[in-house]
């Protein structure tokens, strides 16, 4: 029997009201969106033609999750996104020329050239870049909210992870740190259902993994990651929650993986019948569908949305491929700590 609370949808525009956002503000994670997922498929595209180097992820089926945790997040707060969670990076306010360089290894990218193509983040933007190690970022994270508790800042931290790397220690370590001090933290995971190629009923034996979060002594609750609205409202919940001082929660978003773990792999372990059912879902058609049913969105407006937003990535991709490739001979910087960088105290 499951222990953490299962989240309701949203059901009507009153409700979203009462969480703290208008029309204008639904319109704009309707854009941010398709944004998400128009990088994403034009970053196939680039692949297929050799300009991206090393492999390539992708979110599909994820937008509703990054986007609406992202949006609930306040402007000092900061977080982990993995690589699953592009929809983070924009709503934050990546431009998608910059990720498109990041893709290519351009100098322009968040890690100007360094790093994996989706081992990216811009820290000015609250945001601290992925390493492959997952849940390696979860103990930062955890860092960071214990930082915020030290100095008395109202800030809080996010830290997100996946089903699968909820079985490394490094997961139960930070949510358990994390627990004792109660520490202004939300802990995201992105149940897609497969870690790489091994289904959910061989990673854990519990009902949900949000059932986890009481043995640490906090809340956890299921969402469905399809429902951006739903998602938004759970995470502004947990955020205001450990910003008031009243400790962390573990947000579990289930969504399913709509393609393979990385353009290499076809997921042919996935049963067809498995993502004709998860495809009824789509996080964009579902929100679409709940604009036109709730707010009132008009053909045109939609139209509008969706030439504004091919255009922006047309103009991105150009953008990113003028941007030059990386100097060699700066290499090393920014890698390695300056001596300067070591005569200022680190806790000041």
């Amino acid at each position: 029997m499951a222990i953490a609370r299962e989240a309701e949808p949203v059901s009507s525009l009153h409700e979203i009201r009462e969480a703290g956002l208008d029309r204008e503000d639904l319109l704009g994670m309707y854009r941010t969106m398709l944004i998400t997922r128009g990088i994403e498929e034009r970053g196939h595209i680039l692949y297929k033609q050799g300009k991206i180097p090393g492999s390539f992820y992708t979110g599909r089926g994820n937008e509703a999750s990054s986007v609406g945790v992202a949006t609930a997040m306040g402007g000092d707060d900061v977080g982990t996104p993995l690589h699953r969670d592009m929809g983070v990076h924009v709503t934050r306010g990546v431009e998608p020329w910059r990720i498109f360089a990041q893709y290519m290894g351009r100098a322009d990218g968040p890690t100007r050239g360094r790093d994996g193509n989706v081992h990216m983040a811009d820290s000015k933007l609250g945001l601290l870049a992925m390493v492959s190690h997952l849940p390696a970022m979860l103990p930062v994270a955890v860092g960071c909210a214990l930082a915020f508790r030290i100095r008395e800042e109202r800030r809080v931290s996010v830290g997100w992870f996946g089903e699968g790397a909820s079985a490394r220690g490094d997961c139960h370590e930070a949510m358990n740190l994390a627990g004792v001090r109660r520490l202004p933290i939300v802990f995201i995971c992105d149940n897609n259902q497969w870690a790489y190629s091994t289904p959910t009923h061989l990673e854990y034996a519990c009902e949900t993994l949000a059932d986890r979060a009481q043995a640490y002594g906090f809340e956890g609750v299921v969402v469905d990651g399809t429902d951006v609205l739903a998602v938004y409202r759970e995470a502004k919940r947990a955020i205001e929650k450990a910003r008031e001082g009243g400790g962390p929660t573990m947000i579990e978003s289930l969504t399913l993986r709509m393609e393979g773990h990385a353009v290499h792999d076809d997921a042919f372990y996935v049963p067809k019948e498995m993502f004709e059912e998860w495809a009824k879902r789509d996080p964009i058609e579902r929100f679409r569908s709940w604009l036109r049913e709730n707010a009132a969105l008009t053909d045109d407006e939609e139209d509008e949305v969706a030439a504004s937003v091919k255009k922006l990535l047309a103009d991105a991709i150009n953008r990113a491929e003028e941007s030059p490739l990386p100097d060699p001979s700066s290499l090393t910087e920014g890698v390695f700590a300056t001596p300067e960088d070591l005569d200022t105290p680190h806790h000041k």
